[in-house]
């Protein structure tokens, strides 16, 4: 006689069987809400899908939270639901942390004043950020990657100040993007194809850049179909909303500056870095800026500079620049690669490569060199709003002249899933090899099922995705997809500094803080995932600043995923309850047993002047 089946097992085949009908329902909601925001409108089937969808009535009548306690617990002036209006129009485009206003009362020497900025408690916006009037989803990739709808970034002052470089064009209510540059002018891809002749780029050997000065991103944007991940940073309003461009688009990028603080990165982080015109004084400041490029590349690593002042022989008079002038600045550049040991592969018209040495014993004039020039700090990725330094980060130490110091990597893809040099060198303690296999083969099973949940996840209609506090990037390698990019977030205070071991994987991030506000404009991620962020941040910042700055970067009907202990998602979704989301809470894909829950919510559209809304 088969075994009667406990409750505990009817248990878990209620919960899957509301994990599927909530995940089908979610599906079919915002498969609706992204074909009323003009897009998709293809998909005749779908549309018949959506219209006889319901079914999904069913899903309003369950009680999600039936065996989760919390908010029957709570008294009446707690269970009051807190309502967020919306902010001003004036704020469409808001960037709390680099502020214009606020940024002018700073220093302008060595760009302090395009720094971080962050606004005080008592100056912080307790409202929710409008979409502008007319903002439609932005096109999937790679249409996206050529054309941006005119009414989700409404600025054409590019398109006047850049008209002959062939960054941007205006054509009725789209900009198109024709991939050209200041210094591309034949376009972005004939541009790469010269890199390529020299740096390994087409055999995954360089996986990671960074793009200083990045403009609307094209080098980035044209680097992906190479399967090269570019981070690109520019500052606010250098030139108008190129960042916002680059963003819309769907290529990686965030508002930064190099001025006087550390760039947000690991060491040894980038495979290649990059400027093309981006007007940084890298013969300056003692060569600094250079210092802290090459604490960011990796051993072995690439830099390019193109434009002025390569080639002033030939380039002096059509840049107007006066030819001595020229010839100090590059004459500086060279003599700081020399101290940087770095060695030179390349010069030709206005492009010039240099690679970074592999280790110290690999540099000859090192070897007798006397000067005081490594730093004295202990060596450390702790550069949260840290000082940049004047001296040279030194390498890790290796036994033989021919080891890549800290670590030899795969190509990409094989170096995805191969164990990170960190982890398997010890360098992120508390985090061994099996621990890493573990992480990874648990968040495949996590990201199975989100997309059973969300089955849009994989189709393109979510291309910018954020990990908030991303841990080993796990979560983005099990999504790894030509279709979509993830930046992961690994949060100052997290208790493992993992962002080195996600470069070393072929991913990219950031350092950040979620007490602030993240440096990107509103509206520009399609999916952002939470796990376990609620649970760090408790007594370190208001849970209401860091829902709100969510909502701020989160796309009108885009999506976001909590993972965290049911206590505190309880608590989310009561106070989201209040900005304009819908949501949902499942058990865990294991069953109602376990204390992690899983709560899923869309981003209502509406724009500015407008109480609009898909749920309507």
């Amino acid at each position: 006689m088969a075994p009667k089946p406990s409750s505990a097992d009817g248990r878990t085949r209620s919960s899957v069987q509301i994990f599927i009908v909530v995940g089908l329902c979610l599906f079919f909601y915002i498969l609706g809400a992204w074909q009323r925001s003009g897009f998709g409108k293809g998909d005749s089937i779908a549309m018949e899908i959506t219209k006889s969808g319901s079914d999904c009535n069913i899903v309003s009548n369950l009680n999600f939270e039936t065996h989760h306690g919390g908010e029957a617990e709570t008294n009446d002036s707690e269970s009051q639901l807190k309502i967020f209006e919306p902010c001003d129009a004036q704020y469409t485009d808001y960037t709390p942390c680099q502020d214009q206003r606020r940024a002018m009362t700073f220093p302008r020497n060595n760009m302090i004043y395009r720094e971080r900025h962050c606004p005080a408690e008592e100056e912080k916006l307790h409202c929710l950020i409008p979409a502008p009037k007319g903002y439609v989803t932005p096109f999937p990739w790679p249409k996206s990657r050529d054309y941006v709808p005119f009414a989700n970034a409404p600025y054409k002052s590019l398109t006047v100040e850049k008209a002959v470089q062939n960054w941007i064009q205006y054509e009725g209510n789209v900009f198109r993007f024709p991939g050209g540059g200041t210094q591309f002018p034949q376009g972005a891809d004939k541009y790469i194809d010269q890199l390529a002749a020299v740096i390994p780029i087409k055999n995954g050997t360089v996986r990671t850049a960074l793009d200083t000065g990045c403009g609307v991103a094209s080098w980035g944007a044209y680097l992906l179909s190479r399967n090269v991940l570019a981070m690109s940073f520019a500052p606010r309003d250098s030139h108008e909303a190129q960042v916002q461009f680059a963003l819309e688009r769907g290529v990686p990028a965030v508002i930064g500056v190099l001025g006087t603080i550390k760039l947000p990165y690991p060491s040894r982080a980038f495979d290649m870095a990059h400027c093309s015109r981006c007007l940084i004084p890298w013969g300056g400041n003692d060569g600094t800026y250079l210092m802290e490029v090459d604490r960011v590349l990796r051993p072995g690593g690439y830099w390019v500079l193109s434009g002025p002042p390569i080639n002033w022989k030939t380039n002096y008079k059509s840049w107007q620049r006066p030819r001595d002038e020229l010839e100090e600045e590059q004459r500086k550049i060279e003599d700081i690669a020399k101290l940087l040991c770095w060695e030179k592969k390349f010069e030709k018209g206005e492009i010039a490569i240099w690679q970074k040495r592999v280790n110290t014993d690999s540099c000859p004039d090192r070897q007798d060199d006397s000067r005081d020039i490594f730093c004295k700090s202990p060596v450390s990725d702790d550069v949260w709003y840290e000082k940049m330094e004047t001296c040279v980060t030194p390498y890790p130490t290796v036994e033989s002249s021919d080891e890549v110091a800290g670590g030899e990597l795969k190509t990409f893809p094989s170096r995805l899933y191969d164990v990170p040099p960190r982890i398997s060198s010890g360098s992120v303690p508390g985090i061994s090899v099996e621990a890493y296999h573990e992480d990874n083969n648990k968040w495949k099973r996590h990201v199975k099922a989100y997309k059973k949940i969300n089955k849009l996840i994989d189709t393109g209609r979510y291309r910018n995705i954020m990990d908030m506090n991303a841990g080993l990037g796990s979560f983005a390698a099990a999504l790894e997809s030509s279709k979509l990019w993830v930046m992961n977030v690994v949060p100052t205070i997290a208790e493992k500094n993992t962002l080195g071991a996600i470069f070393e994987r072929g991913l990219i991030g950031i350092y950040h803080d979620w007490c602030e506000a993240f440096s990107t404009y509103p509206r520009t991620y399609d999916l952002i995932h939470a796990h376990g962020l609620f649970s760090l941040y408790k007594d370190k910042c208001n849970m209401e600043d860091i829902l709100l700055e969510m909502d701020r970067i989160l796309r009108p009907e885009g999506a976001v995923i909590f993972r965290d202990e049911v206590d505190v998602l309880v608590k989310v979704k009561k106070m989201i309850g209040g900005m304009r989301w819908d949501a949902k809470m499942v058990d865990h894909e294991d069953g109602p047993l376990v204390p992690e829950k899983v709560l899923i919510a869309v981003k209502q559209y509406w724009v500015v002047g407008g109480n609009n809304s898909t749920s309507h």
